[in-house]
Parts: structure tokens; C-alpha cells; sequence
């Protein structure tokens, strides 16, 4: 995969924010062999003699806001109460369908099975997810949402609007049947984060993907 010129967000001296394409993981996977996010985030810091550490992660085909540490004590402060840091984060996602409801809050609990697909469970089995949703527009095709969430499980978001019987489109994976931009709908378009040691909050902001103006608002 040809390298792309990285499209920075913020950076400081503690932290780099960039802003993710679709089809890009953020980290290697065990199987490893493939160009990530973390590699040309390393590559951009190693030059300027700065190390680079992962405070959290998009899927493959999410978009969108992703923030790196520059060292490791507001790595570590991040990641243990990353939850709380991170006051806000806003997602863009087009769904398949006309949801209902205008606005609405869904408190679920998630695990894993073995080959490390995520899904609703019970109280009991699970780790509980809050995600919350506004309808930007909706038509009879499809649903254009702003989601937050006040979790950060894995797939929380994928696997919340699936279970409402809205797939984000292009998430297969999840139910979805239609893929007419050959990606998933889902961008991380906003974030309030706090920093862990200073009295200051950050906001960012990663512009819609351009190909999504195929669902007009």
C-alpha cells in the first residue's frame, strides 16, 4: 500500500492527532505483514527524534479522529481512565433504514465469542455499553445518525445500530447488505479530551469523508 502523507489533526509536544482513512488499521494484528497508522505515525515522530505510543483504536473501517501519545506517562494516564478523558466522542454513521425514534440512549452489555466477534448479552456475561444517537436525516433507504458513546467497547456502535435492525451501511460484518462506497459508514468526527495533568480541554474535529456526500443531508 502506497504511504499517505498523514493528515494531522493537532500535535504538541504530548500528544499527535491524526485523522484516519477507511481501510487502515490502526495497529498491527497478529498476523502482521500490513501497513498501519501506528507505522506511519512511528516514521513521522522517528525523524524528529520522538517516540509515539497507541492511547486507543479505530476499527479498519472507521474514520476519524485517533489520538497518540508522544510519551508514556500521559499514555498511561490516558488509557487508565480513558473513559473519563475522553468527555465526549462523536460519531458520523449512515445506517441502513428510516429509524424511528429522533433521539434515544441504549444501555446494552457486550462480550466476545472465540473468534472475537462482538455481541449483546446479558447483565450478567457482558460489559456494559451506552450509546446514545440524534437523527440528522432520515429517508426510506437511510438514516444518517450523530452517535456518542459513554463507553468505549469494542464495536459498541457496530454492533448498538445492528441490534436496532439499522446496520451502518458497508459493515457486513454486522448485517449490513449494501456497500455502495466499498467502506463502512462510520467516521469519529469529535472529541473533547481532557488532559490528565493540566486544567485544559482539547477539541477536535475530522471533516466528513467527502465520498459520503452521496447521502445528501
Amino acid at each position: 500500500m502506497k504511504k499517505k502523507k498523514l493528515d494531522i489533526i493537532y500535535e504538541d509536544k504530548e500528544l499527535l492527532v491524526v485523522n484516519k482513512g477507511a481501510h487502515v488499521l490502526t495497529v498491527q494484528t497478529d498476523k502482521g505483514g500490513e501497513a498501519t497508522l501506528y507505522s506511519e505515525v512511528y516514521d513521522y515522530l522517528h525523524k524528529k527524534n520522538q517516540k509515539v505510543f497507541v492511547v486507543h483504536r479505530l476499527d479498519r473501517d472507521t474514520s476519524g479522529i485517533v489520538v497518540f501519545a508522544k510519551n508514556e506517562k500521559i499514555k498511561k494516564a490516558l488509557q487508565d481512565s480513558w473513559n473519563d478523558y475522553a468527555e465526549v466522542r462523536e460519531y458520523y454513521a449512515i445506517v441502513e433504514g428510516s429509524v424511528d425514534k429522533d433521539s434515544d440512549t441504549i444501555r446494552n452489555y457486550l462480550t466476545e465469542n472465540k473468534q472475537l466477534h462482538t455481541y449483546s448479552t446479558t447483565k450478567e456475561n457482558g460489559k456494559l455499553a451506552i450509546t446514545s444517537y440524534k437523527v440528522i436525516k432520515r429517508s426510506k433507504n437511510y438514516s444518517i445518525l450523530n452517535v456518542t458513546i459513554n463507553t468505549g467497547r469494542k464495536n459498541q456502535i457496530r454492533v448498538t445500530l445492528s441490534d436496532l435492525g439499522h446496520p451502518i451501511i458497508g459493515d457486513k460484518n454486522y448485517g449490513s447488505t449494501k456497500n455502495p462506497l466499498r467502506r463502512m459508514c462510520l467516521h469519529h468526527r469529535y472529541m473533547k479530551l481532557k488532559h490528565p495533568f493540566k486544567n485544559f480541554t482539547f477539541e477536535f474535529v475530522a471533516p466528513i469523508p467527502k465520498e459520503f456526500d452521496i447521502f445528501p443531508q
